[in-house]
């Protein structure tokens, strides 16, 4: 297999581009090939199936959306309060929207695998592993709440972002006061 990480990434992002734009039924590797503006074949170079093509695009998706090392070190060793805990969350819902094209070929993706038993396999195994490391963190971190509510938070958001990018219910609604709201609605105290 080709190894230029720099181009597998222009591949993925250009999939993403795809996917978002076309829905999980136009994402093919000449469709990606044509958004990437690469010869025809390129894609098949670095992605032999489409579940190798899968599988780069949920992995391209991960580390776009993943916190900076910055924010996460600013906060490594402040006190875990229900606070703190509400800055995660906060980024974590910022990022998602900022990242609008990115949330958009996740969420299909997720769709498809209600469709497609393969990209199901594909998606579930990331999102587990995802949900344990957010479990680990929390509790690494200290932070109030236990696997039950991060699974709580990881449902709220969902629902969130997809009200946010469908079209808010309450759009003058500030996202920090729908955060603080989960925060208290859904931590203990």
């Amino acid at each position: 297999m080709v190894r230029n990480d720099d181009r597998r990434r222009a591949l993925a992002d250009a999939g993403i581009q795809v996917l978002a734009g076309a829905g999980a039924r136009g994402l093919t590797h000449r469709a990606v090939d044509r958004q990437a503006g690469v010869p025809v074949g390129t894609t098949t170079n670095y992605f032999r199936s489409r579940a190798d093509l899968l599988t780069g695009l949920v992995e391209r998706i991960g580390e776009r959306l993943a916190p900076s090392a910055e924010f996460v070190a600013e906060r490594a060793g402040l006190t875990p309060t229900r606070e703190l805990f509400a800055e995660y969350l906060r980024d974590i819902v910022d990022r998602l929207l900022a990242n609008r094209e990115v949330t958009i070929a996740l969420l299909e993706l997720r769709l498809e695998g209600i469709r497609r038993p393969e990209v199901a396999e594909i998606i579930v195994e990331w999102r587990r592993a995802g949900f344990a490391g957010d479990v680990a963190f929390n509790e690494q971190a200290g932070l109030p709440g236990d696997a039950r509510h991060i699974a709580l938070f990881h449902y709220a958001t969902d629902g969130l972002l997809l009200d946010q990018l469908t079209g808010p219910l309450l759009p003058d609604e500030p996202i920090d006061g729908i955060v603080a709201a989960l925060v208290d609605g859904l931590l203990p105290d």
